[in-house]
């Protein structure tokens, strides 16, 4: 699929994600979309976010710049609302689903907001295709390891997410939809390394759960691709996942040190927290098959499965299979590395 003469709607556009999604498609990643709406309910983050392109071009790529005057506007809604959803896709032809209720302790303690948003926003989003005649060709929803064998409300919210979307391509047949499912991204909003690099920064101490944590480490590039390669290739009902390397979370904060005496304290599990990371589950690897650089997990529903599934995996794809030790890490994060006395946060 080529975005040329295409409109986008990103639901959730002033997160990471979102803002990233934006960015690549400004940059011609895809084509030449007709038209790219951030629509979150956030009014500060978008109206900076509309700053950054449009009143600081010379920090800012020119194609990126001038793509953002002509193809880049804001839209105020929340996924809760369905007639705000459905004014919203009235407008679009693909559809990145990035709005959730993200943070796990928050879910843990307000379960039904992160109901609202993550099960019902999903909804009002297949309700609106299902309901109207809506130009929509295809939806991809951004889900979490945390979906895969849930433990936690944000997992079994987003494993809801996958399921409504997955039903949604028998209800809906003129539009796909799909999903992609990925672990920690380096350095987004709320995640561990801005936290770590902070803590760094004051001297410490660094906090960690405990020493046995791993986490799938991703580059937020490659997490926009996996969109963009499930909005392409992915069949009705698929979950793209990548493959990325997994690490324990104790060398990550040793490698963000770079060399530096910074104290470790290990503060115990936090609520809803997994000691690891799965992304495909044991179960769900007999009908995952390999597509280049990505697992992807056909649907449950027989009536979504065309052809043989050849499975690629034995067993469940967990980053308690650790591929990257300290020296390792500090290649993957190079970026986030200028020298031992001084760390770039800003990616």
């Amino acid at each position: 699929m080529n975005f040329d003469g295409k409109r986008i709607l990103i639901t959730g556009g002033t997160g990471s994600l979102g803002h990233r999604v934006a960015r690549h498609l400004l940059a011609g990643a895809c084509g030449r979309p007709a038209k790219i709406t951030v629509f979150s309910r956030d009014e500060a983050k978008q109206h900076q976010m509309r700053l950054d392109y449009l009143h600081r071009p010379a920090i800012t790529d020119e194609v990126i710049y001038e793509n953002s005057r002509q193809l880049l506007s804001f839209r105020i809604g929340d996924v809760r609302s369905y007639p705000s959803v459905l004014q919203a896709m009235r407008e679009a032809d693909v559809v990145v689903h990035a709005a959730a209720l993200k943070q796990v302790p928050t879910c843990e303690y307000f379960p039904a907001e992160a109901i609202q948003t993550n099960v019902l926003g999903a909804e009002n989003i297949v309700r609106a295709v299902r309901e109207h005649e809506t130009t929509v060709e295809v939806v991809v929803g951004i889900s979490t390891d945390k979906a895969c064998k849930p433990i936690n409300v944000m997992g079994m919210t987003k494993a809801l997410m996958e399921r409504i979307f997955v039903e949604a391509n028998i209800d809906c047949p003129r539009t796909r939809f799909a999903c992609v499912r990925y672990g920690n991204v380096i350095a987004s909003r709320g995640s561990v390394v801005p936290l770590f690099l902070e803590q760094i920064a004051r001297g410490g101490p660094v906090t960690v759960t405990m020493p046995e944590m791993t986490r799938f480490l991703l580059k937020l590039d490659r997490a926009v691709e996996t969109v963009f390669e499930a909005a392409r290739n992915a069949g009705p009902g698929e979950i793209y996942v990548p493959t990325v390397p997994a690490a324990r979370v104790a060398d990550l904060a040793r490698a963000l040190m770079h060399g530096r005496n910074v104290e470790i304290v290990y503060t115990g599990i936090r609520p809803g927290e997994k000691v690891h990371e799965i992304m495909v589950s044991e179960e769900e690897c007999h009908r995952t098959i390999r597509r280049g650089a990505y697992y992807v997990i056909c649907p449950m529903l027989p009536e979504l499965r065309t052809g043989t599934l050849e499975p690629a995996l034995t067993g469940e794809y967990s980053s308690s299979v650790v591929t990257l030790d300290e020296q390792g890490l500090r290649a993957l994060l190079a970026d986030y590395l200028q020298d031992a006395g001084a760390m770039d946060v800003t990616a």
